[in-house]
């Protein structure tokens, strides 16, 4: 079963999607930010277009372990996105994906200047990859 990701931002929406077997992700792409209605049917369409039977949606927290800002924006976008699709909607923690994301590109030999752009879809395949390893004795 391919899953698909979401590294919901405030300017961009990060996309992911996993292989059919469930074990590695890729990055999909990156949707600008309209509204939430109109992003949350965009990535269910884009989930329906690419087969996914569930789609997970990064959701970042404090040190004390409660959802911050962008955590709680992300929260209320997987609401938004339950109501577009009949696909499970599932909340990960995606804590340092971003960091993860610029690391994996240092370490792939990316020239300084490829790596200034927007990560969000690498960090969307970070967050998915994240969440196909701790999925994979089930």
């Amino acid at each position: 079963m391919r899953i698909l990701a979401v590294d919901h931002g405030q300017k961009k929406i990060g996309l992911a999607l996993s292989d059919e077997t469930g074990m590695l992700a890729r990055p999909l792409g990156i949707i600008p930010h309209i509204s939430k209605i109109l992003d949350a049917a965009q990535v269910a369409e884009r989930a329906a277009a690419h087969d996914a039977g569930r789609i997970i949606v990064g959701v970042s927290y404090d040190e004390a372990g409660d959802p911050n800002d962008a955590g709680r924006r992300a929260m209320n976008f997987a609401e938004i996105l339950r109501q577009q699709t009949d696909l499970p909607v599932e909340l990960w923690d995606e804590s340092l994906t971003t960091q993860d994301a610029r690391a994996a590109r240092i370490a792939a030999g990316a020239p300084r200047k490829k790596r200034a752009g927007h990560l969000d879809d690498v960090a969307a395949a970070v967050l998915l990859q994240n969440y196909l390893d701790t999925h994979t004795e089930e």
